[in-house]
């Protein structure tokens, strides 16, 4: 057979960058430089003689054709990995949850001893993750991911809601307090988690002020790290509850009564996994407490 098309490799890396509509993040996840993926989209837009993104201040956005080529190789390479996975076998007394180190040090680590009562016969192991994407390639049968819920890369199932809020260090707060919300909020570095989150651009509309450009913002993933990001005055940041220790403390200051309420914890699976017992016995757990 005659083959034409030499570039499968970078057409996973095209997957990989459209579904995360951000060529940093689509970088971290497959331990390559940004750089280095975007060089090998434009051998691909190349080849094709198409663009296949329009690069923007909110990331990659997919062009029409982009679209048209996601929807074809998207599957496809599921497909693929899905059945590459059955070759391994299925244990279903071992589970693996993908989740922030924040969630799990701030709420899930003081209960998960329940759990491991209740179950002796299945072997958790809790993944710190500050990219829950991809879960199948990452070998995760269960992820909790903060957000809207608003993802078609999983199956996702509502778990805990809990509306995000802006906090800062003391002396932002001040600020607030001295010259207003608007004019705080337009001098202020809006910490981030990655390139493509929406969850600014939703509050500011919320609260009826100007959405920020690319220079008012800084990415840390890490939300642990964020949190400490804005107590050293780097910036601030959407936070929830789970930062109440805080909150009480005096280190963090809630900045706004404004909230994205449609925010919080899901529950998210790869699309194509088997429903194993395990992963059922801890969605019921969870859902109990």
């Amino acid at each position: 057979m005659l083959i034409t098309f030499r570039h499968y490799d970078t057409l996973r890396l095209f997957v990989e960058v459209g579904q995360h509509r951000s060529f940093s993040d689509a970088a971290e996840i497959l331990n390559m430089t940004k750089g280095a993926i975007s060089y090998q989209i434009k051998v691909l837009e190349a080849d094709l003689g198409v663009n296949l993104f329009e690069r923007s201040p909110r990331g990659a956005v997919l062009t029409e054709e982009g679209s048209r080529l996601m929807t074809l190789a998207r599957p496809l390479f599921r497909n693929i990995e899905a059945e590459l996975a059955t070759f391994k076998g299925v244990n279903t007394n071992q589970l693996t949850v993908g989740m922030s180190s924040y969630f799990a040090s701030r709420w899930l680590s003081p209960r998960l001893m329940e759990f491991m009562q209740e179950h002796p016969d299945i072997q958790l192991r809790i993944q710190p993750m500050t990219q829950l994407t991809d879960l199948e390639r990452q070998g995760v049968d269960l992820a909790i991911r903060w957000g809207n819920g608003a993802w078609d890369d999983v199956e996702i199932e509502p778990f805990m809601p809990m509306p995000s809020w802006p906090v800062g260090n003391p002396k932002a707060a001040e600020k607030v307090q001295r010259i207003g919300l608007k004019r705080a909020f337009s001098e202020f570095t809006l910490l981030r988690d990655h390139d493509g989150s929406t969850a600014w651009s939703e509050w500011l509309a919320s609260a009826g002020l100007p959405d920020q450009t690319r220079k008012d913002t800084l990415i840390i993933p890490d939300p642990n790290v964020r949190v400490q990001a804005v107590i050293d005055g780097q910036g601030i940041a959407l936070n929830d509850a789970l930062v109440m220790r805080e909150l009480e403390e005096g280190t963090l200051v809630r900045l706004s009564d404004v909230e994205l309420e449609s925010y919080g914890y899901f529950l998210a699976r790869p699309r194509r996994a088997k429903h194993a017992e395990s992963v059922d016995a801890f969605i019921h757990w969870l859902h109990r407490l």
